[in-house]
């Protein structure tokens, strides 16, 4: 009886002081900004396929709308926050290098440029330079897998975007 009356006494004590909710977040936003807007990025890479920059920019779009909270200016609103992009640099080179001079790995590799205007609560202008990878068997045909790759490089870069933006490293 008695073990069971320690039992009780320690499971209330130590749920009344458990937390009730646990949250984490991005860094801090500005309580000041509510929109934000992205330009169509721009592609300055010779080698890249003209889908690419459309799709960066709608992942963008999207990233930071879901993790930030903020929203997507739709042209009624007044833009805190209004990103513009290049593309500069697309390559795919051999990473893996086997005996018989043959890659066993290719990597694709994406380079971009973003300029960010920040209008409040003062006006603001950073650059973040992003260049990030993803490696594929080189026996498999990049077409077929692409849009995973993208899915990968994408991720990588938008979070490169979205600490500078709202760490502001």
């Amino acid at each position: 009886m008695m073990k069971f009356a320690l039992f009780l006494v320690s499971f209330f004590l130590f749920t009344s002081c458990w937390p009730t909710s646990v949250g984490f977040k991005d860094g801090s936003i500005d309580p000041s900004w509510k929109h934000f807007s992205v330009e169509t990025i721009k592609s300055e890479a010779a080698n890249a396929p003209l889908n690419y920059a459309p799709l960066l920019t709608e992942d963008l779009k999207d990233e930071i709308q879901n993790r930030t909270g903020l929203k997507l200016n739709t042209g009624n609103q007044e833009s805190q926050i209004n990103i513009s992009g290049n593309i500069i640099g697309y390559e795919i080179a051999p990473v893996a290098i086997q005996g018989n001079d043959n890659a066993s790995k290719n990597r694709l590799t994406i380079t971009a440029i973003f300029d960010i205007f920040i209008t409040s609560p003062e006006e603001d202008m950073m650059q973040v330079r992003a260049s990030r990878f993803a490696d594929y068997d080189a026996t498999q045909d990049l077409g077929s897998i692409e849009t995973n790759l993208y899915e990968e490089v994408n991720r990588q870069i938008i979070q490169d975007v979205i600490n500078q933006l709202l760490s502001n490293w």
